[in-house]
């Protein structure tokens, strides 16, 4: 049986801006890694005991998703930082919050979230676990 996710792997158009809104407003990471199989330097995103994989919408790693995409990520990110808090943080960064804070159900229970875009046009919520009574 499946236990878990262990990454994924985003296809961005530039890089080096994917990782300016990963690290500095979202608070990732950076990772370079040599893969198994000793090819080229790669990059990823940490966070906790979480990796998202980076890839180049153009030169993408091989093998990879069928046709690679930038901005086709929908993603859901928990935070232990209040929702509230991370509204004030995104601004400051000039990055609109597109929805929210709103009541969602997550894999786990309710959340409250907040719906961002990265710069490739992901959808990235960012979600506190709520209680059962909310």
């Amino acid at each position: 049986m499946i236990t878990a996710i262990d990454h994924i792997v985003l296809s961005a158009k530039d890089l080096e801006r994917t990782v300016w809104f990963y690290c500095e407003v979202l608070g990732m990471q950076l990772q370079e890694f040599v893969p198994a199989d000793g090819g080229e330097t790669r990059l990823a995103l940490s966070f906790g005991t979480n990796k998202i994989n980076l890839h180049d919408v153009n030169q993408p790693y091989q093998p990879h998703a069928r046709t690679p995409v930038a901005g086709s990520l929908d993603i859901c990110l928990l935070s232990d930082n209040p929702v509230d808090a991370w509204c004030k943080r995104v601004a400051e960064f000039g990055i609109e919050v597109e929805l929210g804070p709103t009541a969602r159900t997550g894999a786990t229970g309710p959340l409250r979230s907040i719906y961002i875009r990265d710069p490739d046009g992901n959808l990235v919520e960012i979600s506190n676990v709520l209680d059962a009574e909310g």
